[in-house]
């Protein structure tokens, strides 16, 4: 299971397509994922304060497009999604507690 953080709004935007995509995607060509173990250092680094936010629970197997475990931050393999996450894959969307 990988995981992708978006906010409420991007997630409900796109509710009538058959996939999500985001804006990294277009500038980096991929969609930024993280394991289980990397979601706290994920939303401590790059979602701190904000609210609205959704967790992502992608099936790896189920993914359409090609997903590759890339050195990233502090030279960790993070899941990237070249293309458009297939809804099909996602198992589950829920909310991220405020604090």
């Amino acid at each position: 299971m990988i995981y992708h953080v978006i906010t409420e709004a991007a997630w409900n935007e796109q509710q009538q397509a058959d996939a999500i995509e985001v804006a990294s995607l277009q500038t980096e060509g991929f969609i930024h994922c993280c394991t289980q173990e990397q979601v706290a250092g994920v939303l401590f680094r790059y979602f701190k304060d904000q609210t609205g936010l959704l967790i992502l629970a992608i099936h790896e197997q189920k993914l359409k497009p090609e997903l590759k475990f890339e050195k990233s931050t502090n030279d960790e393999l993070f899941p990237h999604v070249y293309g458009p996450i297939n809804k099909s894959a996602i198992i589950s969307v829920n909310p991220i507690p405020e604090s």
